[in-house]
């Protein structure tokens, strides 16, 4: 089992004293990776499905990882997601490329579709085909990436005759992983990813999630066994919850910050490597 620690960029984590210090610790304490979170704005006042009130702190991913990145050595760094389709695919492909360069090659690509309408609204996003976008948003990011003279030619995305240095690290692109609780997400990551994650998850959940993953591997004709399955569980964790969702098939843990300030969340990030990753 590998473990993660989710919210490097919000929260007490959007302090960069704080994201310094607790990715640091993360590291020392054996997690394998830290994860950001995004809204790039959220519906003051709060409401439903909105996650956390409009003042709740949160920094751009990409840019909170290239500073954590400057503070650790070995520890990866993941994005929990990016919101693909609200954001424009050839800048962010040059900004994840940076990311990766800046950490010598230790980006995760955490791909959700969004459902905050509002946030789609405020940035000038369509709603609409928010799927079938991110699809063609990653192919075109993949060709920036890798092709010698990139080239597309999709319904939202179309270039030829450029190119975009420096490419990323990792090669041929950064690990793509995909979010999501639904059978089209689930679809999405058996097609075009190295991994899968669910959120807020009971072990039940984990289980269902799971299956449905499965599944969409069988239809596209993928083996389960390539994908890497993440999970941020719900609630608590201790050593047998983590012996039970290894056993349901997850390979790693990104538990939710606990701490409301820089000493809670260190005192979390030390006792999970001495409670958890100790002993596992």
């Amino acid at each position: 089992m590998k473990f993660g620690l989710f919210g490097i960029n919000n929260g007490a984590c959007a302090s960069p004293k704080t994201a310094a210090a607790v990715a640091r610790a993360a590291e020392q304490a054996g997690f394998d990776s830290v994860w950001t979170g995004e809204h790039v704005i959220l519906p003051d006042p709060q409401v439903a499905p909105s996650p956390v009130a409009p003042d709740f702190p949160m920094l751009d991913p990409a840019i909170a990882l290239a500073y954590v990145a400057a503070h650790t050595e070995r520890i990866r760094l993941g994005t929990g997601i990016i919101i693909l389709p609200q954001r424009n695919p050839v800048v962010l492909a040059k900004e994840l490329a940076t990311t990766d360069v800046l950490s010598n090659g230790r980006l995760i690509f955490g791909i959700g579709v969004g459902y905050l309408k509002p946030e789609f609204d405020a940035i000038g996003a369509p709603f609409d085909h928010k799927g079938a976008r991110s699809e063609e948003y990653l192919a075109a990011m993949i060709a920036l990436w890798s092709q010698p003279k990139p080239e597309f030619n999709g319904r939202w995305v179309k270039f030829k005759g450029v190119n975009a240095m420096p490419r990323p690290v990792q090669k041929p692109h950064p690990e793509v992983v995909f979010g999501g609780h639904t059978p089209e997400a689930f679809s999405r990551a058996a097609r075009l990813a190295k991994g899968w994650y669910g959120f807020a998850l009971d072990l039940e959940g984990a289980k269902k999630c799971i299956a449905g993953v499965k599944e969409a591997c069988a239809k596209a004709g993928r083996n389960f066994a390539e994908l890497e399955i993440s999970v941020t569980p719900r609630g608590a964790t201790d050593l047998d919850a983590v012996r039970r969702f290894a056993d349901a098939g997850v390979h790693r843990l990104i538990l939710l910050q606990r701490g409301a300030d820089e000493a809670g969340i260190l005192n979390q990030v030390r006792e999970t490597g001495r409670d958890l990753i100790g002993r596992v």
